[in-house]
């Protein structure tokens, strides 16, 4: 059975909304790969989680991209390790960061414009680049 999972020192996301099996995993590792199953799948029921606020789910789901399923759960997966215990231990704290992730809403955006020094400079080198390409044609080959 899992503990619950402890975000921050205001937000905890229960045990009964996480659930875990272990799987085989794949890649090298001889025998052993072959017959421990090892490799942990944790999932997570976003839908039923009181304890994250709206903004913060659309931005957790956004964030989980291909690890958010068609039922609204965060599916993730951890071979890092050769021992189970491990794994899942190393999964939780996965999660744990993505949600901490979710939590800071991103910085709002301020546009700038550029500077007239940057805009002179831009053209200054655009007339260059010109001048340059207008010396590469054929002596004789000028319309002015």
């Amino acid at each position: 059975m899992l503990d619950d999972l402890l975000i921050t020192s205001e937000i905890v996301i229960p045990s009964s909304l996480l659930s875990w099996k272990a799987v085989r995993a794949s890649g090298p590792g001889g025998q052993h790969v072959n017959k421990v199953s090892s490799k942990v799948e944790l999932e997570f029921d976003l839908a039923k989680c009181e304890n994250l606020l709206d903004r913060t789910k659309d931005r957790l789901r956004a964030l989980a991209g291909s690890k958010l399923t068609m039922d609204d759960r965060i599916l993730i997966s951890c071979q890092e390790s050769r021992q189970q215990y491990k794994n899942l231990c190393l999964a939780l704290e996965k999660l744990a960061e993505l949600i901490r992730l979710a939590l800071n809403p991103p910085k709002p955006r301020r546009p700038t414009k550029p500077s007239r020094a940057a805009k002179e400079r831009r053209l200054r080198k655009k007339r260059q680049r010109g001048e340059k390409k207008s010396r590469r044609s054929r002596p004789g080959n000028q319309e002015e």
